[in-house]
């Protein structure tokens, strides 16, 4: 293969890649591969002096949201990168300089006029990006009035802490292989209720316009949170010595191991504090010299050897993990690795035990094998469930990507997102079983059902022994699920993922039935035909929601199941809806801040306290929608202009259905 047909051929790979990262497709190479084969391309045009159309080196990757385009007022140019602190220390040129988080999310470009939020538009290509005003009132962090009157334009990332990815996952149906991929996909949606169950959170980090006379980059950030926009972190360094930054540096870098910091990182950005003087650099391809530098890091690779793969179940496929002789990666010992799925098996080489490989701590968190220097044996694909032992089934997807299936519907581990819903905290809220760790305990055997999680203290000495873990955290798992032996009922009756039963459902049905008694009468009508009338009158619940909870009642596995439980748990009695109140009968809307309230939890509650009913959008059924910006223009106000719906603020909700410990 000549060099320009290998520039070819990696242009094609880079760009394939770079197009799934930026558009919430399955990653066709992690972040350590793209930058390492980048580096190699850009080396390889250097030495041709030939640079392709379409080469990574001299173009803006872009996003590929569909909708209304328009050009950026200012151009969002990419950073040029470096993973040498001296080469930091060279840029700076001495110069007072800031270091923050590169956010590992989609950039957004906010326009505020007039002390209102404008416009929302996506970063794109950099000059041209995707009008998504629209979905604004789904995002965090993109408040609709700030402080500030005159004209501003911002950058910031949008982006999915892990705890809200985590949580995400527990309660869909859903597969994202990280939080970005599950933020760069939930641009294409097109209803803001759920865009904001998926809880992005917009951060800025950097002013781009504005018509005050501010030259400092610190002050403008400063300037930023003054007004009410919540920034990402952000530190100075002065004098910017090699010393100095590498300093900085390490203690950002022990922010990203100890998991401190709670949203996704790819490395760290580094601006000059003069902003004019970073104006006055040349554009090189599509950097802009002086504009700021990204350091990421230089992810510490080990040489060692494959023990064996071991099979993790989880909901929708099975997953090989590569098990290897230990190795100390970034101060740890690390002993496995994921392999993704079988094509990326297929594609390093992956044999059997004795095959030589490479392995990395992506991003100083993340175990990664991403090479295989010696091959031995052949890899091996399971045609058995290692938690079940039902037949296995190989799915090829439109990407051509090779996953392994359970073939049994009711296999263990295809119930993961079910067992995360029974410890959330809206369910059963057991403290220190994150999915990762359900998922180690299901793949053993030792949670079949739900009541099998009351049942783990017989595995603490394993528990204990396990990679990972140790005396204190099995003893902590073990008390969590102790103190978690009494809840109320309405957590229980939720923490069972009933179709169509909510908190709300559980309590309405609960403020009807004492919890054993609702079981008992919805197992009997299950053996007639009034599943959808049995509950249908209670308030609320409707002929759709009866017959779901009684259809589930209906399955001798699922009272099995609750009748388990009941020998664990204690339940405490639901607090009793009123059927007549202050709210009785009415439906409401709540959005924006609240002042009177501690929150809009606290809110919704006194509503259902005096019978009334919240729910997330306006329609037709709603009868008031609470929010304190009366005249405001979101989606939520206009709608209930538009069918009469009177707007009240908490002084007149107040004024017309508080209570006396309530005033205004």
């Amino acid at each position: 293969m000549d060099k320009l047909e290998r520039m070819r051929q990696w242009v094609a790979e880079l760009n394939a890649a770079a197009d799934a990262y930026y558009n919430g497709r399955p990653e066709l190479m992690s972040d350590f591969e793209w930058d390492a084969l980048f580096d190699r391309l850009k080396a390889l045009e250097k030495e041709t002096g030939v640079v392709l159309p379409d080469s990574p080196t001299h173009k803006v990757s872009a996003d590929d949201v569909a909708g209304q385009k328009e050009a950026h007022a200012f151009p969002a140019l990419s950073l040029a990168k470096t993973k040498k602190v001296s080469e930091v220390a060279k840029w700076a040129e001495g110069r007072p300089i800031w270091l923050s988080w590169k956010l590992d999310g989609l950039t957004l470009v906010v326009t505020y006029e007039g002390g209102r939020l404008a416009k929302v538009v996506t970063r794109g290509n950099g000059a041209v990006g995707t009008n998504i005003t629209h979905l604004a009132a789904g995002i965090g962090g993109l408040p609709e009035r700030i402080k500030e009157k005159g004209r501003l334009v911002v950058r910031g990332e949008a982006v999915i802490s892990y705890a809200d990815f985590e949580a995400f996952l527990a309660e869909s149906q859903e597969d994202y292989a990280n939080p970005r991929n599950l933020a760069s996909g939930s641009l294409t949606l097109k209803d803001v209720e759920t865009l904001k169950r998926r809880k992005l959170q917009w951060l800025p980090f950097t002013l781009v316009d504005t018509e005050h006379p501010i030259v400092s980059w610190g002050a403008r950030m400063d300037f930023l949170r003054e007004i009410g926009l919540n920034t990402v972190a952000y530190e100075r360094i002065d004098p910017s010595t090699e010393p100095a930054i590498q300093a900085a540096i390490d203690r950002w870098t022990e922010r990203v191991v100890s998991r401190a910091n709670p949203f996704p990182v790819d490395g760290l950005v580094v601006c000059y504090d003069d902003t004019e003087y970073a104006k006055t650099g040349s554009v090189t391809g599509h950097h802009a010299t002086r504009a700021g530098l990204a350091f990421k890091w230089q992810d510490e690779t080990a040489d060692t050897e494959l023990e064996g793969v071991e099979w993790s179940c989880a909901v929708k496929s099975i997953s090989p993990v590569a098990l290897f002789k230990p190795v100390q990666l970034e101060g740890t010992t690390v002993r496995r690795a994921s392999l993704c799925n079988i094509s990326e098996c297929e594609r390093l080489g992956i044999g059997a035990a004795g095959t030589a490989i490479q392995v990395i701590k992506a991003n100083k968190i993340i175990p990664k094998v991403i090479a295989v220097t010696r091959t031995v044996g052949t890899f091996h694909v399971p045609e058995r469930c290692p938690v079940c032992g039902a037949a296995t089934r190989v799915d090829t997807a439109e990407s051509g990507t090779k996953t392994l299936h359970c073939t049994n519907p009711s296999c263990a581990a295809r119930e993961l997102r079910k067992f995360m819903r029974f410890v959330s905290k809206e369910g059963m809220d057991i403290d220190g079983l994150a999915e990762e760790t359900l998922a180690k305990f299901v793949n053993r055997g030792w949670i079949k059902t739900f009541g099998d999680i009351y049942r783990l203290r017989r595995y603490r000495d394993a528990i204990a022994a396990m990679e990972g873990f140790g005396e204190k955290s099995a003893e902590k798992i073990c008390a969590s699920i102790e103190e978690a032996r009494t809840r109320s009922a309405v957590q229980f009756l939720v923490a069972l993922s009933i179709p169509l039963c909510g908190a709300d459902v559980a309590k309405r049905l609960l403020g009807a039935y004492e919890v054993k008694a609702l079981f008992a009468k919805a197992a009997e009508a299950s053996q007639t035909h009034l599943g959808g009338e049995v509950f249908a009158s209670i308030d609320g619940i409707g002929f759709a929601k009866s017959e779901a909870f009684v259809g589930w009642c209906g399955d001798a596995a699922h009272l099995a199941v609750v009748e388990d439980l009941f020998g664990s748990v204690t339940l405490e009695p639901a607090a009793v809806v009123q059927a007549s109140g202050r709210c009785a009968g009415l439906t409401f809307v709540v959005t924006g801040d609240v002042h009177h309230y501690a929150n809009r939890a606290e809110l919704k509650a006194y509503i259902e306290s005096q019978g009334g009913k919240v729910t997330g959008s306006v329609s037709r059924s709603t009868d008031f929608l609470i929010n304190n910006d009366v005249t405001s223009t979101s989606g939520k106000n206009k709608k209930a202009q538009e069918l009469g719906i009177p707007v009240l603020s908490e002084e007149a909700f107040l004024g017309r259905f508080g209570e006396g410990g309530k005033e205004a």
